[in-house]
């Protein structure tokens, strides 16, 4: 049966439906008092971020370099007298110090390498993004500059955070081993100074990771109007910074893993099969360039990694959110969105730390998967109702036209749930593989 035709609509009511399109700008979106208070979220919580790690820090190096300090003897040992004390603190003295020469030396060549690598893909970059942003024949030079500026920031900070995550590895290596000759209590003690030197590189580089690149935001802020082409090119520009720590990142993952492997297999060739040495033995200087390599690799080009996976997904973010004029509309704290979410991940994560040392502390060696396992459970449950928050809190809500209630970006209509979900989905994802990685790679199963 043949459809009757569609009712022309009146024209007053297509006139109003017109008017009304006309009239509604941006969904009627306009910047909320939650928003301004985003920047002072980002910069305290950065703040304490810092802090906290100097706490920390502070209750790792009160651990006195003595292993009678705890008025007992070795685990498994007989009271020992004075001249073994003596002894033994002398030999973990001269093992510490060879380990801090060697990490310090090795460290101090590898950043002159990349502090030549900043000096000449600083010009290089500059020059190159300025050429390929060119107009008319006009090359953007601000943008160019600006963009090597981004770069110079990221890499020096993501020197500062793997040079701090080294220095504290090294110094609190000793520190276990004394926490460890306690016979009763050794598994707490030596977990719980691993783990706070461990939150010392963690705190200290997401709040100099959040401060940085926030400042850096709020200083090339001023160089572009207050438009939603301006906030496009600023968030271009301030791309750089990610670039600048994977950079970094990369010649202490590779440098320091190379290092490392070549010492290892050395030690093990030259110790093990023509000595007859056991595994690590102090006996044999390998050693030691082994525990150099993996000061390097694992922990300072590990902390450079860090940062730069964190600079460059905030990077992302950031681009894609000033790609949308609702989000620009919803004023600067809409657009700091993710910095926001880094940001109390520090708070959730300090409150986080005291379940491992202090309500669920380690007592056996057994207790260190479930302590772990436990980090991972509490700070997502935490975390998840915190995003939600910032979701309904920062981001729009359009009252008109094609996508009331969420925000374009692009062409496609989000909301703020939607946002939410991308983020938690991430948070449990990354869980999940937290639990998955360590089923099939844990010696408990």
């Amino acid at each position: 049966q043949a459809k009757s035709p569609a009712r022309p609509r009146h024209p007053e009511v297509l006139l109003r439906r017109l008017m009304d399109d006309f009239a509604c700008v941006n969904g009627n979106i306009t910047a909320s008092d939650a928003s301004e208070a985003a920047p002072a979220l980002i910069i305290v919580t950065g703040l304490i971020g810092i802090a906290f790690s100097v706490f920390l820090l502070k209750l790792v190096s009160s651990i006195a370099l003595d292993v009678a300090s705890n008025n007992e003897p070795l685990v498994g040992s007989e009271p020992i007298n004075g001249a073994d004390v003596a002894e033994q603190n002398a030999r973990l003295l001269e093992l510490y110090a060879a380990i801090t020469t060697g990490a310090n030396a090795f460290l101090r060549s590898e950043y002159k390498l990349c502090g030549i690598f900043i000096v000449l893909a600083f010009p290089a970059m500059s020059v190159l993004i300025a050429w390929g942003d060119k107009e008319d024949g006009k090359w953007e030079w601000k943008n160019g500059w600006l963009s090597g500026v981004s770069f110079v920031v990221g890499a020096i900070t993501s020197i500062v955070c793997g040079y701090i995550g080294m220095r504290v590895a090294v110094f609190s290596n000793a520190r276990c081993t004394v926490g460890a000759c306690d016979p009763s209590k050794g598994w707490t003690r030596s977990f719980n100074t691993a783990f706070r030197a461990g939150g010392v590189m963690g705190f200290s580089l997401t709040g100099i990771a959040i401060l940085a690149l926030y400042i850096l935001l709020a200083i090339l802020r001023t160089a572009f109007p207050d438009s939603d082409e301006g906030y496009k090119q600023l968030m271009d520009v301030v791309a750089g910074f990610g670039l600048g720590g994977s950079s970094i990142a990369m010649f202490g993952r590779v440098g320091g893993g190379i290092y490392t492997k070549a010492a290892d297999v050395g030690a093990d060739l030259a110790g093990k099969v023509v000595q007859d040495l056991p595994e690590d033995d102090p006996h044999n200087p390998g050693t030691i360039a082994d525990n150099v390599g993996d000061n390097v690799g694992d922990v300072a080009g590990m902390g450079s990694d860090l940062f730069g996976s964190f600079g460059e997904a905030s990077c992302a973010a950031l681009l894609v959110g000033a790609s949308s004029p609702m989000i620009v509309a919803a004023g600067w704290g809409a657009l700091m969105f993710p910095l926001t979410v880094s940001g109390v991940g520090i708070v959730v994560c300090l409150i986080t730390n005291f379940v491992a040392t202090g309500l669920s502390p380690v007592r056996k060696e057994a207790d260190i998967e479930r302590v772990l396992k436990t980090q991972l459970l509490v700070s997502s449950l935490l975390m998840t109702p915190c995003v939600y928050g910032l979701a309904v809190a920062l981001l729009p809500s359009a009252t008109c036209g094609g996508c009331t209630g969420g925000f374009y970006i692009g062409s496609i209509c989000s909301s703020r749930i939607n946002a939410f979900l991308c983020v938690a989905f991430g948070l449990w994802g990354g869980c999940l593989i937290g639990f998955v990685t360590e089923y099939y790679t844990s010696f408990s199963y």
